[in-house]
């Protein structure tokens, strides 16, 4: 029984109700002091930040991906850049601060007025970019007037490097600074005004790895806008690093033999298609590019006839000359027009029709066998062995062997070349084909368009056995620890048109070029290593027959283009080259040393 006057469950209600209370009033203190601690220890430091509107949220630029090549030495990477700022929020008399800035960095008044008026309306409250990357000179004088300037600060932000000047700046490429419309299209979405974006070669074609994510600070500054601290900070994420296949060595080495010199040289590994060098000449500096390219560089390349900004190992459209012979040669044997024994007889011309054909060989090569054509470059027995096989049959062959056709590289722009057909030429000028125009065809002139690449590609088919592989220039995609986060295989992209028996025909006779007495390219046979490959003479203006004009006579631009297709050990390559000369004059001459130079490089 329970003591007179007390209620059990009255009791535990109130034992409730005041633990309750208890809570209530610890919570309301907490916030009590709260209140005391904002509003009267803190209130006028906040008051102040809230009157000033001394809080601001500043973008953190993100570090590009470093470009590497095979043997992971670098290529390019980033290194600060001190851009030159203004906040017009913060800047007061705009015109009085413009002017002494303008003082002290010896640039126009109007030059970064423009820039101003540039920005816009909506730019009042953004910084806006004076000058990109100035000089540790012009930042000594800024930093020390800085409180004659008001709204005037230095940002530092990383820019890029191109280590090497000139060096492969084709295939690297380099920046450029984002437009409105890319902005709006939401191809980059942690780019932002101002940023800079690939424009060419890999910095373009691999852009969304490159490219990082964007951070930001929260800051304090002060009523000139001068940061006071920094309340909040989110670190950028730097982009992903690209590991090329180019070796930086035979880079250098293709680069050196083309100074002074306009063409391509390319060179693969046959194996996988990897390209070890692209270089084109002449080339530029991608460092001119870094901030922005002023308008007298860039007038200076438009205007250069060698056309420096023009990647000629994609972009280079030639007839292939003497080189498409191996082509011929394929067609002709598969087609069984010919075969290992069949003679043609070369008395230095072929007369068709009412019109003679001539051999470069103006003496003659007498009787020549397919292996003795290709050795000695025979333009007679092409002519007999293209005639054969017709227009149609040899374009089969060709486009089988990826002339005529993008190779797929992962770079922009790149060129299809042309391998002409009777049924183009009919949609193309509504004419029928002349079969003497096959002739032409059948030694690589006439309508023939080829690129560099394209004939590496082709030439290093022929050496590894018959399979086309698609030209590969990013082999890894790193992270920043080199862990690696995409890898790119190599990719088949096709087998040649062509049998054992025939391939190991032509390459007996690519073979003989090199290391007989007779061949076209025995100016460069090396003791300790055996080369196959092909000379070739890409006619640019037509001597009218009889006419003894010599080739130092003509205008440099008018002089034939020189190739040489090559691919080294013979016995087991690993390595296949294609150089283009233009104007060169002769294969044998111009182009063939320069191959042979990479051989000598790897087995020296």
């Amino acid at each position: 029984m329970t003591e007179f006057g007390k209620n059990p469950d009255r009791e535990w209600l109130k034992q409730r109700i005041i633990g309750v209370s208890v809570c209530i009033i610890f919570a309301f203190s907490v916030l009590f002091f709260r209140f005391i601690y904002l509003q009267i220890l803190k209130g006028e430091e906040f008051r102040i930040l809230s009157e000033k509107n001394a809080v601001r949220l500043t973008g953190i630029k993100a570090p590009r991906g470093l470009i590497l090549d095979r043997n992971k030495k670098l290529l390019v990477d980033n290194r600060p850049s001190f851009n030159l700022k203004i906040m017009l929020e913060d800047a007061g008399d705009v015109k009085e601060t413009v002017t002494k800035v303008s003082r002290m960095m010896n640039v126009p008044f109007e030059d970064l007025m423009k820039k101003i008026s540039d920005a816009g309306e909506g730019a009042f409250y953004k910084p806006i970019v004076l000058q990109d990357d100035i000089s540790r000179d012009h930042l000594a004088v800024i930093e020390a007037h800085k409180f004659d300037l008001p709204g005037v600060f230095i940002d530092i932000e990383p820019t890029r490097h191109y280590i090497y000047n000139k060096t492969a700046s084709h295939l690297l490429g380099y920046l450029g600074e984002v437009n409105n419309d890319e902005l709006l299209s939401g191809k980059y979405p942690h780019v932002k005004t101002g940023d800079s974006i690939g424009r060419y070669g890999v910095e373009k074609s691999f852009e969304i790895y490159l490219q990082g994510k964007r951070g930001g600070r929260q800051i304090e500054v002060d009523a000139n806008g001068r940061t006071i601290k920094v309340l909040k900070t989110v670190e950028p994420t730097t982009g992903l690093d690209l590991k090329l296949t180019i070796d930086l060595d035979l880079q250098q080495t293709a680069e050196k033999m083309l100074q002074d010199k306009h063409g391509a040289v390319v060179a693969l590994d046959p194996n996988t298609g990897d390209v070890l060098v692209m270089a084109s000449a002449p080339s530029f500096d991608q460092n001119d590019f870094v901030g922005g390219i002023n308008s007298k560089k860039w007038k200076a390349l438009m205007s250069d006839r060698g056309k420096p900004m023009s990647n000629k190992a994609i972009q280079g459209e030639y007839p292939p000359a003497s080189t498409y012979k191996i082509v011929t040669s394929m067609a002709a044997l598969e087609e069984k027009v010919i075969d290992l024994h069949t003679t043609t007889f070369c008395p230095g011309f072929f007369k068709y029709g009412n019109r003679v054909y001539r051999c470069w060989s103006k003496h003659g090569h007498g009787n020549v066998s397919i292996v003795e054509a290709i050795t000695q470059s025979c333009d007679v027995f092409y002519y007999q062995a293209g005639d054969k096989v017709g227009v149609d049959g040899l374009a089969k062959y060709a486009m089988g062997s990826g002339l005529g056709k993008k190779t797929g590289i992962m770079l922009e722009d790149e060129k299809k070349g042309l391998i002409p057909t009777s049924s183009w030429k009919k949609k193309r000028f509504n004419e029928s084909w002349h079969r003497g125009e096959t002739l032409s065809i059948a030694i690589g002139q006439g309508y023939d368009l080829v690129t560099p690449l394209q004939m590496a590609v082709f030439i290093a088919a022929i050496g590894n056995g018959g399979t086309l592989y698609k030209p590969r220039i990013v082999s890894t995609i790193e992270g920043s620890q080199g862990n690696v986060i995409k890898e790119i295989p190599a990719e088949v992209a096709g087998k040649l048109p062509a049998g054992a028996k025939t391939l190991e025909i032509i390459q007996k006779g690519l073979l003989d070029v090199v290391e007989t007495d007779r061949g076209t390219a025995k100016r460069i046979r090396l003791k300790h290593v055996k080369i196959a490959g092909k000379t070739g003479t890409a006619q640019v203006f037509s001597v009218k027959s009889g006419d003894k004009l010599k080739t130092e006579h003509l205008d440099f631009y008018l002089r034939d283009h020189a190739w040489f297709i090559c691919y080294a050990p013979a016995e087991d390559p690993v390595i296949a080259v294609s150089v283009l000369i233009e104007h060169g004059a002769h294969g044998s001459t111009a182009a063939a040393p320069i191959a042979a130079a990479f051989d000598r490089t790897i087995y020296s």
